[in-house]
């Protein structure tokens, strides 16, 4: 090592391990090192695949948006299919389809089976399993076209917002004048979405210690649909704009719960919640508003429950303490979207006592990724 890089090394040495980790992996020489060197080449070699993933990852995107939009997954579900049929069903020709078919079994959506025909691969066949992945891979078309200039959505300048149309609420000044039209196309992504989401909840927290449950924000019914199925005896509510509740009475009434559901109108951010229920939950709500929106909402999630009323949350959320592909992905989504962030338990769990929760707890869940879950205590 030259002398200058001596003098350099110490002078980071004093920033710490990290500095000089920096320093090190910012070298060439080094690099070159590592890749030669036996006890390091497999760490370099990590490092530069994910490096690559990181490069890569919007065209291994393409590749699942295309394999969404001619339904590979669905036509291969029975069984392995030749290129050419493939081919034919997608108006594509065989050697494009066949880059697809390539691209997607070097993603593990696809494998192939035998000469020139493909099935299944274990992503693929996960897919197939929770229908709410496809809807967010076609909805994500909007945020990629927001994304094409990632510097110019950071810095807020003018521009169209593909993804902030798509989502009604952000920046609407009388969120309860939005008509049933243009709130259905966010609906029914969240409906679609919804299972898996409620799943984790319903598996986290069991309602059946409650009378009444308060579902506020809960577009369509799908959660409550779910906790209703789950516990016979449970009285369900649900609070949502006017276009938003005007669908979600129909879902009751066709899942025959309508004896038992019912639907009242207005707008959490500024009407005051129905009382009469026992516990209240806000499912992929909180992470949608700013702060200050948050903050109204759980104060008047506190006003409408009795002493020890219990409010459940359950949503994707943040952690700070390592890597966080969640809390990068929501960042910049809610971003795009125009509202919200993407929030730590830790914040959560701050924001819930200034608002006058106590015995504030995590529920562990099965895919953390998918949903966290919060109870909290009035």
């Amino acid at each position: 090592m030259a002398l200058s890089d001596r003098i350099e090394s110490g002078r980071l040495l004093g920033h710490g391990w990290r500095g000089f980790r920096d320093f090190l992996l910012c070298s060439r020489r080094f690099q070159r090192f590592a890749t030669a060197f036996p006890l390091t080449r497999p760490i370099a070699r990590r490092h530069a695949n994910a490096l690559f993933d990181l490069c890569a990852g919007f065209v291994y995107s393409q590749v699942l948006v295309a394999c969404v939009r001619v339904h590979l997954f669905e036509q291969l579900r029975d069984g392995p299919l030749p290129t050419a049929m493939l081919a034919a069903r997608a108006s594509m020709p065989i050697d494009a389809m066949t880059t697809l078919l390539e691209a997607a079994t070097s993603l593990r959506l696809l494998e192939r089976r035998g000469r020139e025909r493909y099935g299944l691969g274990p992503l693929g066949a996960a897919m197939l399993g929770n229908s709410g992945i496809a809807a967010m891979v076609e909805h994500h078309a909007a945020l990629y076209a927001d994304l094409a200039d990632p510097v110019a959505l950071l810095r807020d300048e003018p521009g169209e917002r593909r993804l902030a149309h798509y989502w009604p609420y952000a920046r609407q000044t009388s969120p309860s004048a939005l008509t049933r039209e243009v709130v259905s196309p966010y609906t029914a992504l969240m409906s679609a979405t919804q299972p898996m989401v409620a799943e984790a909840v319903l598996d986290a927290y069991s309602f059946a210690r409650h009378r009444c449950l308060l579902d506020v924000g809960g577009g369509d019914g799908s959660f409550l649909i779910a906790a209703g199925q789950q516990t016979p005896a449970l009285d369900l509510k649900l609070f949502d704009l006017p276009g938003v509740a005007a669908i979600a009475r129909e879902r009751f009434a066709a899942a025959a719960l309508d004896h038992r559901a019912s639907v009242m109108e207005g707008s959490f951010l500024t009407d005051p919640l129905p009382a009469g229920a026992d516990v209240i939950s806000l499912i992929r709500v909180v992470h949608d508003h700013d702060d200050d929106a948050v903050l109204q909402l759980f104060a008047r999630v506190r006003e409408a429950l009795p002493r020890d009323g219990v409010l459940v949350i359950g949503e994707p959320m943040s952690d700070p303490s390592g890597v966080d592909p969640v809390g990068a992905y929501f960042a910049v989504y809610l971003r795009a979207m125009g509202s919200g962030r993407p929030r730590s338990v830790a914040a959560l769990r701050n924001m819930l006592k200034q608002s006058g929760f106590a015995d504030v707890r995590q529920r562990s869940t099965r895919i953390p990724m998918i949903a966290k879950v919060i109870v909290a205590r009035a």
